[in-house]
């Protein structure tokens, strides 16, 4: 496959409903924990302190407006609620894994809102395979260059 820059370029402002959602918990995050402190049957937390009922609506919100502003409304909606299940499924992981909230989890953080977001958009859109490999292609380096961004600026307390 040729690499296409337009597609490239539209694939990625496409998806800016999931990266948007998948960004905004760090900034209007906080409060009540969404696993309201419960415990899986390992005896760890769910998501984590991380994961906020807050964090998770904003996302939505966030990212659903997001897509209204691309004339997709409906599917903002479903590329950011995906992006914030995936990025919980993504949490549940973690916590199996005994990594406390916030620590790096190299290619899950990266990807796992991502495939959350993709799977919910294929629901009712169907996903172009050319779009999806664009995605996966520049969302990794993206989510590193927001984060990293994100702790110059004081939103997040450790770089990743």
């Amino acid at each position: 496959m040729e690499f296409d820059w337009y597609l490239a370029f539209f694939s990625v402002v496409g998806f800016l409903p999931a990266l948007l959602a998948n960004a905004a918990p760090t900034i209007f995050g906080g409060g009540a924990p969404i696993d309201f402190d419960l415990k899986f049957i390992d005896g760890r937390r769910i998501f984590g302190s991380h994961k906020t009922i807050k964090g998770f609506i904003s996302g939505i919100v966030v990212g659903t407006i997001t897509g209204a502003f691309l004339g997709q409304y409906l599917r903002g909606f479903l590329l950011s609620s995906g992006a914030l299940l995936g990025d919980l499924g993504g949490a549940f992981i973690k916590r199996r894994f005994d990594r406390p909230p916030g620590t790096p989890f190299p290619v899950l953080d990266q990807l796992d809102f991502v495939i959350g977001a993709l799977i919910m958009e294929h629901l009712i859109f169907p996903v172009d395979i050319e779009i999806a490999y664009y995605v996966f292609l520049f969302t990794p380096l993206a989510h590193i260059v927001t984060n990293v961004f994100a702790y110059l600026v004081g939103v997040k307390s450790i770089p990743w």
